[in-house]
């Protein structure tokens, strides 16, 4: 069978979800909203809805404040370091995505996301419950990993730098400034656009290594520099973090006060790009 990607380890299939369901060792998280849950969910999935839960100050202790509070929470939801942790929700979207990314913070070592999300688990025709789960907590040692965050000191310290790449993830309008959503509109200085949506497919699925590979390829976003991907508040970003990790890209980090931090930050330098 050939490999779809060179990191496979951040997606699971459909079939392979659903040959698990019931093991002791997997814990299965719906981050869509509370009623589309309750209207139907991977059987035995929990609900977490990471929607809205950002962080506009990364300095050290509100960004301490902030991971200790998230963790707690997965710990709620039965997270530990044993077990696999599938993330989903309607397709492989940014609530997911920023569910793994924050498992590859904490050094967890088996955080997926279901490629193609709740709707390819219907279309298989795999079983639906709309039993509300209650999860057993469970206790996760974290052994954090900074490489995969970055601070507004960090972006601030590798802007000019040549094998530093600033990923920006959000919308063209945002990007341009026209879609103004802090106290300033723009970007931040040299950074490449790139959308989120661009790693989809129509199905809503990741693109495959050869598509992904050449929509960044040709972007300038190449495995041999680090990649800071950033939006308006971690979330698209976390996307193309796991687009990017599914490439093999040894150091990407997710500014994760992105857009709403530096945006409202009038220290930081920003540009107002120019569509060519």
């Amino acid at each position: 069978m050939e490999t779809r990607y060179t990191r496979e380890s951040l997606l699971t299939t459909v079939e392979e979800l659903r040959a698990k369901i019931g093991a002791p060792n997997l814990c299965i998280i719906d981050v869509r909203p509370a009623e589309n849950y309750a209207r139907g969910h991977i059987p035995g999935a929990t609900h977490f809805d990471l929607f809205g839960l950002s962080l506009v100050d990364t300095g050290e202790a509100p960004l301490k404040a902030f991971m200790f509070m998230i963790h707690h929470v997965l710990e709620l939801r039965g997270v530990s370091e044993n077990k696999e942790v599938v993330f989903y929700e309607d397709n492989s979207g940014m609530r997911a995505a920023r569910g793994v990314w924050f498992l590859e913070f904490y050094g967890h070592p088996n955080g997926k996301m279901l490629d193609g999300g709740f709707k390819a688990w219907q279309a298989a025709g795999a079983p639906v419950s709309t039993e509300a789960d209650i999860p057993k907590a469970a206790a996760f040692k974290v052994n954090e990993r900074r490489d995969v965050l970055a601070t507004a000191g960090d972006v601030l310290r590798s802007l000019n730098k040549k094998d530093v790449a600033i990923l920006d993830t959000r919308s063209a309008g945002e990007y341009f400034g026209t879609h103004v959503r802090a106290a300033r509109g723009g970007a931040i200085p040299g950074a490449i656009h790139i959308e989120w949506t661009e790693n989809l497919d129509a199905s809503g699925k990741f693109k495959s290594n050869t598509e992904l590979k050449a929509i960044y390829d040709k972007a300038g976003i190449t495995p041999d520099k680090e990649v800071v991907s950033y939006c308006q508040g971690g979330y698209r970003a976390a996307h193309s973090y796991v687009a990017l990790r599914l490439l093999g890209f040894p150091k990407v980090r997710n500014y994760i006060g992105s857009w709403k931090e530096w945006g409202d930050r009038l220290d930081l330098p920003l540009q107002v790009p120019t569509k060519k």
